[in-house]
């Protein structure tokens, strides 16, 4: 009894041992159990966080990467660039290289007096614009252009040794300042420079400013003087460059000019000085005046739809080289010109355009004392929409000289007559859209008696400077022109 009873207890003893021992492996499992679902928590937490630093990441390159695309974007949008171009060829019956020929191919055209430019122009000129705009957060603005120009008559691809490449205009100009804010001044420019006036116009179709006001200076644009008036002011330098003083200096010339738009109506009054002009001549003008009274009509002379432009200039003295102001040196103190001028553009029907053109001129007393010229030229030029991207133009003109240098005297016409099919990109863009391609065919007819006109009693037997004899020549070629 007492060995049965032994072994029982030792039994028992053995069951708590295992017991107690299978008790500490489940707390060690519910612990190591524990352990797994903090460290998987852990990890859960460190992929959000490694997701959400992906997310940040993704955020900040894509916020820097527009960043940049939008500064470059700017930067871009801050430049502009323009240009105009025009190159062209023509032969006539003698299959020579043709001079001395374009808009201003008369003896009448040293005095600026033009003939129409369609079929006559066999030079290469070009211009290239560039711009930097500039932005202020208070609003402001500032622009910088610079222009760079070449001009050359030749048929040949390379013409280092003949071209004149130059830059023409270099400048900058503010607005919008709010210095200027609440005065006649607030919309105004301001500008610094070498530059053409930029509050005048041309004839195309004559390539003939009304007024070509360059140089360096400074002055500002559009000042507000009343609701329908704005006013600009400029002063510009400029040299003689084939006149010297006594001491063999160029001779500077100054030019003040007003320009005035009151509503429709213009009025520039231009003041001119070059003291030393006289050096060597005391005939020369040292001063001069000049004005322009026109009108900006918003209609085809209130016939159609269109525009229209007329006006008179007159100038003394150093004015009295009315379109090319304060450029001339050899005027005489009481020179004297008048200039009319008018022209417009209109649509005659769908496929049908015209645009006439009058500019006339008397003058005397301009390079000799007595002398006297007087000249008028009429242009008509028609286009001729026949597809959307053909058309043919037409374009005559009509000159009358008398003149008088009192080294020759000379009276008669001339006559031209082109015709030119054109390729372009729109046809309905109207006169003044651009590229075109053209071919052309250009006759000219003058009086006989122009023939051997001079100014200063050189000995010449030609028409103008053209080389051209007898009373009429045949011309053709090709042409294109641009601008943007």
């Amino acid at each position: 009894m007492f060995g049965a009873g032994a072994h029982a207890q030792g039994n028992a003893e053995q069951v708590r041992e295992l017991e107690a021992r299978i008790a500490k492996l489940e707390q060690q499992l519910q612990q190591v159990t524990t352990l797994a679902v903090q460290a998987k928590t852990t990890a859960n937490a460190a992929s959000t966080t490694a997701e959400q630093a992906n997310a940040t990441a993704s955020q900040v390159s894509a916020s820097a990467l527009t960043s940049a695309k939008k500064e470059v974007v700017e930067t871009a949008n801050s430049f502009e660039f323009h240009g105009y171009a025009r190159s062209g060829t023509s032969s006539n019956g003698d299959m020579k290289t043709v001079e001395g020929v374009g808009p201003y191919i008369t003896p009448a055209g040293s005095l600026g007096g033009p003939v129409g430019r369609l079929g006559l122009e066999t030079d290469t000129y070009v211009e290239a614009q560039l711009a930097k705009n500039f932005t202020s957060d208070n609003g402001s603005w500032a622009r910088y252009n610079i222009m760079i120009a070449d001009g050359v008559n030749s048929n040949n691809d390379w013409t280092g040794g003949d071209n004149g490449i130059n830059v023409r205009q270099a400048y900058a100009e503010m607005g919008n300042l709010p210095s200027f804010k609440g005065s006649a001044f607030q919309d105004a420019t301001i500008w610094a420079g070498k530059r053409f006036d930029k509050k005048n116009f041309d004839i195309h179709f004559y390539d003939s400013d009304i007024v070509f006001l360059s140089g360096t200076g400074a002055g500002f644009y559009d000042a507000q003087v009343t609701p329908d008036w704005k006013t600009s002011f400029s002063v510009y330098g400029r040299d003689f460059l084939d006149s010297n003083d006594e001491e063999g200096n160029d001779i500077k010339s100054y030019i003040a000019t007003s320009n005035n738009f009151i509503g429709n109506w213009q009025v520039m009054l231009n003041a001119m000085r070059a003291k030393h002009n006289d050096d060597g001549d005391n005939g020369r003008a040292t001063s001069g005046y000049h004005g322009l009274l026109a009108y900006h009509a918003p209609s085809f002379y209130g016939l159609s739809d269109g525009f229209a432009k007329t006006g008179v200039l007159y100038g003394h003295g150093l004015g009295a080289e009315v379109k090319r102001l304060g450029a001339v040196d050899t005027l005489q103190h009481d020179a004297e010109a008048v200039r009319v001028f008018t022209y417009g553009t209109t649509d005659i029907n769908d496929n049908w355009k015209i645009a006439p053109a009058l500019l006339a001129e008397t003058s005397k007393n301009r390079v000799n004392e007595g002398d006297s010229y007087k000249w008028a030229s009429l242009n008509l030029r028609l286009t001729d929409a026949l597809s959307e991207n053909f058309e043919m133009q037409y374009e005559g003109t009509y000159q009358y000289m008398n003149l008088d240098s009192t080294f020759a005297k000379a009276k008669g016409d001339f006559y031209k007559l082109t015709v030119a099919p054109t390729f372009k990109l729109d046809t309905q863009a109207g006169f003044f859209a651009r590229p075109e391609i053209r071919l052309f065919g250009t006759y000219l007819g003058w009086d006989k008696d122009l023939n051997g006109f001079t100014y200063d009693g050189s000995s010449s037997t030609d028409f103008g400077d053209t080389g051209f004899t007898g009373s009429s020549k045949w011309l053709v070629g090709a042409q294109m022109e641009a601008w943007f």
